[in-house]
C-alpha cells in the first residue's frame, strides 16, 4: 500500500493512513489493481493507523474512524471488481518502543490495540492480521488485545533481521515459544527481507509449529538508491519463489514492502500453474473427482501408443533428434533433414514448440508434415504458455486426429525471453497441469471430468533437469509429472554424468525410460550462449575452458563432437535412448555423434 500511495503522488511526510478520510478515491484505485492482479486477500490502509502513529499528525483522535473506513474502502473495491476476496485489518507495531525500553506501559499498549481492532471490526472486515511486529511481547500484546475485541481469524506475523532471527535477537524457536499459548489461526513473517531467505525461514518455522503458515517477503532487501529506499527484486523472480513457497507447504503467499501489482500477478499466474488446484478455473481441479464417479475407458496397451512405445518395450536403444520449426512456412529443407535423419537410423524427430519463447511455424504442423512427407515419428513438444485450458483441449484432440502419437508436455519459456517481450503469457497449468488433462483425455474425459465418445492415445513425456539449483523441487515436480500420466522422460543436456547418475540414484525409478540429453557443443561462444542465456542448462567451467581459445570454426566442432559422444557413452547404461541437440540445426553434428556412438559404445571412456 505505501509503496503504491508513494508511486501515485503521496509525499512521504504524510500520513497515509489519513487517506482513508481525505482521498478514499485513491486508496480504492490500490486495493483495484491488487484485487485485478489476483490477489484473494487485501489489506486495510491502516498499517500505522494507532493513536501513537496518528497523533503527531493531528489525528490521534480519529483512531476508530480512520480504522472503520479502510475497512469499508477495501470492501467497496471487492463489490466494484465483482472477485471474491477477504479483507484483512491491518494492524502495524506502536512506532514506539514498550517500557522499560520505552515510555509506553503495557496497559497503554493493550487499549491502542483495542482501540484500532474495534474501528476494523465496525468496518466489517473478514479477518485481522498483525504484522511486521520486530518485538514479540508486542506481539503477543497486540494478538491478546485483538482476542478481547473480536473472535475473527487472526493471522499474527513478525518480521526478521537474518533469516533466523527478530531485529531484536529472538530466535524462531523463541517466537514460537512466545505465541504457543495465544488464540491465533496462522503464524507468519513479513517484510524486511527477500523471498530468497524467508523461504529458508519459512522452512525451519513449519518444523516448530503445526499452525498454518503465511508468508509475505519484499520484493528483494532495501537499498538506498539515489536517495530513495528500493526493492529491485523483479516480478519474474517473486514468482519463482512464491511457486516454491506453495510446494513447501506455506498456505497463504503475499508479498509487502514494494511487491506492486505486477508482482502479484506474476505470483498469481505462478501459483496457478504449479498448482492447477488453486486455479479459479474449477473443472481443472475437478478432472481426477469426476473421473472417480464414471466409467473411465482405458487407453491401448502401452507398446500400442506409438513406434517409440513399442522400442522402449522392447528394451530398444533409441535415437531421437530435435530439429527447430521454421520461422516461415517453407518447410521444403526441414522436411529434406527429417528424411537424411531417418536413412541413417533415427527413428525419432523432436519438434520444440516455440523454443525460447520464439515466433516460428507450428510445432503441431510440422509434426504432421514430416510424419506425411518423410516416414518419420515426430515428439511434438507442446507448452502452457501460449494457450488456456480450453485451447490446450482443442490442440490436444487436433493432434489425435493428426495422428501425432507421441507429446511431450512442458511448462515453455516466458515470453521475455523470446522475439515478443511484451506478449501475454497465460500458463493456466503447467506441464503437470498439462498431462493431467492429456492423461483424463486418454481415459476419455475431457477437462472438467465429462466422458467423450473416444479418447486419446497419446504417449506422454516430460523433461526434467538433473542439474537444476533445487535438486528436490525438481524431484518432486518429477514425482508429479509420472503420477500425472508421463510414460517417459527426456532431460536437458547432460555433460556431468555423475550428476545425472546421482539423480537417477535419488529418483530410484528402474522402470522409467530415461532419453539422456545430448548437445554437441559447436564452439566456445555456443558454450557460453548456453550456459548464461538458456534457462534451465548449465555447461560446466572445464567443459567450457576445453572450447575456450579455439577459434578455428572444425576444430571446436571436432572438440564438441568429442564432449558429446563421451557424455553418452557415459550415460547410456542407465539411459533408454538419447535426445540429441544439435545447433543450429546441423544434423550432421548429430549424426556423426550416433555414428561415434555406435562404433565406441563398448569401448570405456577415460
Amino acid at each position: 500500500m505505501g509503496t503504491e500511495l508513494y508511486a501515485r503522488g503521496i509525499y512521504v511526510n504524510r500520513c497515509f493512513d489519513e487517506l482513508n478520510l481525505s482521498q478514499m478515491d485513491i486508496v480504492a484505485r490500490v486495493h483495484n489493481d491488487y484485487l485485478r492482479a489476483g490477489s484473494e486477500i487485501i489489506e486495510t490502509n491502516t498499517f500505522g493507523a494507532n493513536r501513537y502513529k496518528l497523533a503527531p499528525f493531528g489525528f490521534g483522535d480519529k483512531v476508530e474512524r480512520i480504522n472503520e473506513l479502510g475497512a469499508v474502502i477495501a470492501a467497496h473495491s471487492i463489490t466494484k471488481c465483482g472477485v471474491k476476496a477477504f479483507v484483512a485489518g491491518a494492524i502495524g507495531p506502536l512506532g514506539q518502543r514498550l517500557a522499560p525500553l520505552g515510555a509506553i506501559r503495557i496497559k497503554e499498549a493493550r487499549e491502542a490495540f483495542e482501540e484500532q481492532t474495534r474501528g476494523l471490526v465496525s468496518g466489517g472486515v473478514d479477518l485481522i492480521i498483525v504484522e511486521t511486529m520486530i518485538d514479540i511481547v508486542e506481539l503477543r500484546i497486540a494478538v491478546e488485545s485483538v482476542r478481547e475485541v473480536t473472535d475473527l481469524p487472526l493471522i499474527a506475523q513478525f518480521t526478521l533481521r537474518d533469516w533466523n532471527e527478530t531485529v531484536y535477537g529472538a530466535t524462531l524457536e523463541r517466537v514460537v515459544v512466545e505465541l504457543s499459548d495465544c488464540d491465533i489461526d496462522v503464524i507468519g513473517i513479513n517484510c524486511s527481507i527477500g523471498p530468497s531467505k524467508l523461504l529458508e525461514a519459512t522452512s525451519r518455522l513449519k518444523e516448530l509449529t503445526d499452525k498454518p503458515i503465511s508468508v509475505q517477503p519484499n520484493a528483494g532487501e532495501l537499498e538506498w538508491i539515489e536517495g530513495r529506499l528500493i526493492c529491485k527484486t523483479t516480478p519474474e523472480y517473486f514468482a519463482e519463489y512464491a511457486k516454491r513457497m506453495a510446494l513447501s507447504g506455506i498456505k497463504i503467499i503475499g508479498g509487502c514492502c514494494g511487491t506492486t501489482p505486477a508482482h502479484i500477478e506474476a505470483m498469481n499466474a505462478a501459483l496457478r500453474a504449479v498448482r492447477p488446484d488453486l486455479s479459479k478455473v474449477k473443472p481443472v481441479v475437478q478432472v481426477r473427482e469426476a473421473a472417480k464417479a464414471i466409467q473411465v475407458k482405458e487407453p491401448p496397451p502401452y507398446r500400442q501408443l506409438s513406434n517409440m512405445a513399442a522400442a522402449l518395450e522392447d528394451k530398444e536403444f533409441i535415437y531421437c533428434v530435435e530439429i527447430n520449426p521454421p520461422r516461415s512456412p517453407a518447410v521444403k529443407k526441414v522436411i529434406e533433414k527429417a528424411r537424411e535423419l531417418k536413412k541413417n537410423g533415427v527413428s525419432l524427430i523432436n519438434i520444440p514448440d516455440g523454443p525460447r519463447a520464439s515466433a516460428r511455424l507450428s510445432a503441431m504442423v510440422l509434426a504432421r508434415l514430416l510424419k506425411e512427407n518423410a516416414g518419420i515419428e515426430p515428439i511434438l513438444h507442446y507448452t502452457c504458455r501460449d494457450r488456456n485450458i480450453l485451447g490446450m483441449q482443442s490442440d490436444l484432440l487436433g493432434a489425435e486426429a493428426l495422428g501425432i502419437d507421441n507429446i511431450l508436455c512442458v511448462t515453455g519459456d516466458p515470453p521475455k525471453l523470446g522475439d515478443y517481450p511484451m506478449a501475454t503469457a497465460v500458463f493456466d497449468v503447467d506441464a503437470i497441469g498439462l498431462l493431467r488433462i492429456a492423461d483424463n483425455l486418454n481415459h476419455s474425459l475431457d477437462l472438467a471430468g465429462n466422458p467423450i465418445p473416444r479418447g486419446t492415445s497419446f504417449h506422454l513425456g516430460c523433461g526434467i533437469n538433473p542439474g537444476a539449483i533445487d535438486v528436490e523441487l525438481e524431484i518432486e515436480r518429477l514425482h508429479r509429472k509420472l503420477e500425472n500420466g508421463a510414460r517417459f522422460v527426456m532431460t536437458q543436456p547432460v555433460f556431468d554424468d555423475e550428476l545425472f547418475f546421482e539423480f537417477l540414484n535419488r529418483i530410484n525409478m528402474p522402470k522409467v525410460p530415461f532419453l539422456v540429453g545430448i548437445l554437441p557443443l559447436a564452439s566456445y561462444r555456443n558454450a557460453e550462449f548456453f550456459h548464461n542465456e538458456v534457462p534451465g542448462m548449465q555447461v560446466p567451467d572445464d567443459i567450457r575452458e576445453r572450447l575456450r581459445g579455439i577459434d578455428d570454426r572444425d576444430e571446436a566442432a571436432e572438440i564438441g563432437l568429442e564432449i558429446a559422444t563421451e557424455a553418452l557413452i557415459r550415460t547410456a547404461p542407465r539411459a533408454a535412448g538419447a535426445y540429441i541437440m544439435p545447433p543450429f540445426g546441423r544434423i550432421d553434428l548429430a549424426l556423426e555423434v550416433i555414428e561415434r556412438f555406435r562404433s565406441r559404445r563398448d569401448t570405456p571412456v577415460a
